[in-house]
């Protein structure tokens, strides 16, 4: 039997005025940002989802969820650091993340280096390992009129 682990993650978050837009843990400047519990870092909870799967740990509503006033506001590089020791904790090492941000707008290609390393600082690992990709859906959808923001990520670990 191999030590090789897959996990699959996706999230989505509705854009609204009056909040700061947080991807990948980077304060991009912009009208609207994404609701949710916590910061709503759509970016960080699909990669959170994709890690907590391939360790069978759940997923972020199951570790973090929005019914706990301790979250509230919460950073999610921060949670995404605690995924990181409770993968650490079952003897697994994370090898590589591939993330894909789905959003019309605003462009995010100046800060996909940073969202790369914040992620991988998190998981104690090289930003080598961490790819941060972003596309468009062509105006089509939640994502392509503007109302709000996806991600996908998938995550291979090692035990």
């Amino acid at each position: 039997m191999t030590g090789l682990r897959i996990g699959q993650g996706y999230d989505v978050h509705r854009l609204v005025p009056r909040r700061r837009l947080i991807l990948g843990g980077v304060d991009i400047p912009w009208d609207r940002g994404l609701l949710g519990h916590s910061d709503a870092d759509v970016l960080t909870h699909a990669v959170m989802d994709a890690l907590a799967g391939a360790g069978n740990l759940g997923d972020i509503g199951k570790l973090f969820p929005d019914t706990d006033t301790r979250y509230a506001g919460a950073d999610s590089i921060e949670l995404l650091r605690q995924v990181g020791m409770l993968l650490a904790e079952k003897g697994f090492r994370v090898v590589n993340v591939d993330a894909t941000l789905i959003a019309q707008a605003p462009k995010v290609g100046p800060y996909k280096a940073q969202m790369a390393q914040n992620l991988a600082a998190a998981l104690g690992i090289d930003a080598e390992y961490v790819s941060v990709k972003a596309t468009t859906e062509e105006g089509l959808g939640f994502t392509g009129d503007g109302s709000g923001m996806a991600a996908q990520a998938i995550a291979l670990l090692e035990k």
